[in-house]
C-alpha cells in the first residue's frame, strides 16, 4: 500500500506517520489488511517530525506541477491534514482560501484521475459551528461558521462528500475538537493559547490566556486525534453511509479548568498571565463547548477520560513538567 499525509510536516501528520510506521498495516484496497509499502508525507518544508523511513516531498498545495508529481503513482490511501489554521485564515482571506478550499480541490481533482479510489480520512474542525447554537452540539446541527477558517472547512465537506457520492474517493471528514497539548511553539490558531498555557508553565515559561476564564472548549488528546484518524481509515464507507462527516467524542473544559488542571500537574498557575484579545476571544465564543456525538460513539470512535489525563499523557510524551 501508498500512503500520503498531506500536512505531514506538522505535529499531528508526523505524530500519524509514526503510528503507521509502528503499525505497519492498514486496509487496502482488496478490503483486507495490507502492508503498508510506502509513506510519503507531503508538506510545504522539507522537515517532518517523523520516523526515519517515509518519502518526505515538499512544495506548495495549490501547484498542479506539485500536485502532478506527487501524484506520479496511485495512492490507496490519503490522509488530508494540510491546512492554513484559524486565526491565519481569519487574517488572510485569499490565503485560507486558497490552500484550504482550492489546494483541497487540487487535490480532489488528482486523486479523481487514479484507476481506482482510495480512502481518504480529512481533518475538518467545530469551527464550522458558530452563532446562534443550541446548548448541546447534535449529529444533526446545521453548520454555521462565523470564520473563514470555518466555512472554508465546511465547503470541504461538502465537496468530498459529492466526491464520495460520484465515486472519485471514499472519505471519512472528522471535525476534531481543539487538541490540547500540543508541543512545541505556539502556531496562529485561535486556539493555540489552549496548550500555550499548559504546556509553557510546565516548562517553567510565562504563557498568554487571550480569552476569559469562563470559556468552554471541546477538546481532544494528540493520542486520541491521531487514534481517531487510524480508527476513520479502518472503518468500512458503508456504515457512514452518505453523510461522511462525524463530529468526534471529546471533553468540555473551561479556561479556567484549563488552569486548575495545570497546578494538579505540578505547572505554576502563576505564570499564566490573563490579558484578554478581543478578536481571538470573539471567535472562540462563536466555537461550541459542548457535544452529543451520538453517531461516532456508535462507530466506535472513543474521547478522553479528562482534563488530567490529557495533560499526564502530554508529560510522559514529552517529557514535560513535573511528573514527567
Amino acid at each position: 500500500m501508498r500512503i500520503l499525509i498531506t500536512g505531514g510536516a506538522g505535529f499531528l501528520g508526523g505524530s500519524l506517520a509514526r503510528t503507521l510506521a509502528d503499525r505497519g498495516r492498514l486496509t487496502g484496497p482488496s478490503g483486507r489488511e495490507e502492508a503498508i509499502d510506502e509513506l510519503v508525507l507531503f508538506d510545504q518544508t522539507a522537515t517532518a517530525s517523523a520516523p526515519e523511513g517515509p518519502r518526505v516531498v515538499s512544495g506548495d498545495i495549490r501547484d498542479p506541477d506539485v500536485l502532478a508529481r506527487l501524484f506520479e503513482r496511485d495512492f490507496d490511501s490519503v490522509f488530508h491534514l494540510a491546512a492554513v489554521v484559524s486565526a491565519g485564515a481569519e487574517a488572510d482571506f485569499d490565503l485560507g482560501l486558497t490552500v484550504n478550499f482550492d489546494g483541497t480541490r487540487g487535490l480532489m481533482e488528482r486523486i479523481r484521475r487514479q484507476q481506482r479510489p482510495p480512502r481518504m480520512v480529512f481533518t475538518s474542525s467545530i469551527a464550522v459551528f458558530g452563532g446562534d447554537l443550541p446548548a448541546v452540539i447534535r449529529d444533526d446541527t446545521p453548520a454555521t461558521p462565523q470564520g473563514s477558517y470555518g466555512a472554508q472547512k465546511a465547503m470541504c465537506e461538502l465537496l468530498l462528500n459529492d466526491a464520495t457520492r460520484k465515486g472519485f474517493l471514499d472519505v471519512r471528514t472528522l471535525r476534531l475538537p481543539t487538541i490540547v497539548v500540543r508541543p512545541g511553539r505556539p502556531n496562529k490558531a485561535a486556539s493555540s493559547f489552549a496548550s500555550s498555557i499548559i504546556r509553557e508553565p510546565l516548562a517553567g515559561e510565562p504563557a498568554v490566556c487571550p480569552v476569559d476564564p469562563g470559556i468552554e472548549m471541546w477538546i481532544q488528546s494528540p493520542r486520541q486525534a491521531v487514534r481517531s484518524f487510524v480508527h476513520a481509515h479502518e472503518l468500512d464507507g458503508a456504515a457512514l453511509g452518505a453523510n461522511r462527516v462525524l463530529n468526534l467524542p471529546g471533553l468540555t473544559v473551561s479556561v479556567e479548568e484549563m488552569v486548575a488542571a495545570l497546578g494538579r500537574a505540578g505547572g505554576d498557575t502563576g505564570l499564566v498571565r490573563w490579558e484578554r484579545d478581543e478578536s481571538i476571544n470573539r471567535l472562540v465564543t462563536t466555537w461550541p463547548g459542548r457535544f452529543d456525538p451520538q453517531r461516532a460513539l456508535a462507530l466506535g470512535f472513543e474521547g478522553d477520560a479528562g482534563i488530567d489525563d490529557i495533560i499526564r499523557a502530554y508529560q510522559q510524551d514529552w517529557g514535560a513538567g513535573a511528573g514527567a
